[in-house]
């Protein structure tokens, strides 16, 4: 009988180790799926948010042009409020300030044309006039398509690009620009009073062979639902990780260790791991 109630209890024992990782690894195992979790839930607020950014965007494109924002109020425009809103305003081109920025379009490489505007109030605004080739970069040849005296300029209001282009930094020493940061080519052309943002001009601002207006691209990439999906797929494979390493850890121990046959003089023998009680009678 003690015989019989050792090797029972030796079997026990190793299965019920086997059934129960330490303690260590259960509680990353749960923090883990608890992280999971909140990644996936994480993503679906943030899918909820660009679609209402998406919406608001578009209803901004789409409306009718409005004044643009007053200098007194310049320093509260900012791009969750005024990105991408429609707006008009005049002024007098000042095209020997001009700036190229590399561009690339669907027209192909090329050029955005940023020239100041001078406005009758003394402020001046940055406006891109739209794309030119590469080989229409020099102004003298399109000096047809830089109107004189006072015009009026509908387009989008953008923010400001002050970190350069894709791994690549302005150098306004030597005039190589990427993106339209606003302050640097103001202080480069010697410009003031100058708005913290720029306009994309709309196709009909174009005149003669001047840069081609209205190639604005408004897109939001929205791929957080697959990394929702992506989240809640990892935490369920961890939970079903979790379920076979304790719910079948504890059925495999009640499957193995289990009351000898035969009564007090029943004798077990193990053989392997996994090997069940072998009863001998006497």
């Amino acid at each position: 009988m003690s015989e019989v109630r050792t090797v029972t209890s030796k079997a026990s024992g190793a299965h019920g180790k086997a059934a129960h990782p330490s303690l260590w690894l259960t509680v990353l195992s749960l923090t883990a799926f608890v992280l999971l979790i909140a990644l996936g839930v994480w993503q679906i607020e943030r899918r909820a948010w660009k679609l209402a950014l998406i919406d608001r965007v578009e209803q901004r494109v789409h409306a009718p042009a409005q004044p643009i924002p007053s200098p007194a109020s310049w320093p509260a425009v900012s791009a969750a409020n005024d990105e991408y809103r429609h707006v008009s305003f005049t002024g007098r081109f000042l095209h020997d300030r001009e700036t190229l920025v590399q561009a690339v379009t669907e027209e192909g490489p090329g050029y955005w044309v940023l020239t100041p505007l001078q406005r009758n109030d003394g402020t001046q605004v940055l406006v891109n006039r739209g794309f030119v080739p590469s080989e229409r970069r020099d102004a003298s040849t399109r000096r047809d398509g830089n109107p004189d005296g006072q015009v009026e300029i509908t387009g989008l209001l953008r923010i400001t690009e002050p970190k350069g282009g894709f791994l690549r930094n302005n150098v306004p020493q030597h005039n190589r620009w990427y993106s339209r940061d606003v302050a640097a080519i103001a202080t480069a052309r010697g410009l003031h009073d100058v708005a913290p943002f720029f306009v994309d001009a709309d196709a009909g601002s174009q005149s003669g062979s001047g840069p081609i207006g209205g190639l604005t691209v408004v897109s939001f990439p929205n791929n957080h639902l697959i990394y929702a999906l992506t989240w809640f797929a990892l935490a369920f494979m961890l939970a079903g990780k979790l379920f076979v390493t304790f719910g079948g850890g504890l059925f495999r121990r009640k499957r193995f260790v289990h009351e000898p046959a035969g009564g007090f003089d029943a004798v077990a023998r193990r053989t392997g791991s996994d090997a069940g009680t072998i009863v001998e009678p006497t």
